[in-house]
């Protein structure tokens, strides 16, 4: 059964190739995370993992309150490991 994903109204802030610079570090396996995410509705922690990284910055798949997959370039501080 396929997720449904987060509409784009509603998917949160991600950074740009600029801001998250590289090189882009891609594990074989995600690592879990949650992670706290700015959407247009405000502030949320979400879980996710950690699908690519850099040295400022996390690519993490998450999954919303209303069980959407999104995606997004998120600051490294912004992350924590579960």
């Amino acid at each position: 059964m396929a997720v449904e994903p987060v509409p784009l109204s509603e998917q949160a802030h991600s950074l740009g190739p600029a801001q998250h610079g590289g090189p882009v570090t891609r594990p074989d396996e995600p690592l879990p995370v949650s992670a706290w995410i700015h959407t247009r509705r405000g502030h949320e922690t979400v879980d996710g993992v950690a699908v690519a990284w850099t040295p400022c910055a996390v690519r993490v798949r998450y999954t919303d309150t209303h069980g959407r997959e999104g995606y997004a370039w998120l600051w490294a501080n912004a992350v924590t490991r579960r």
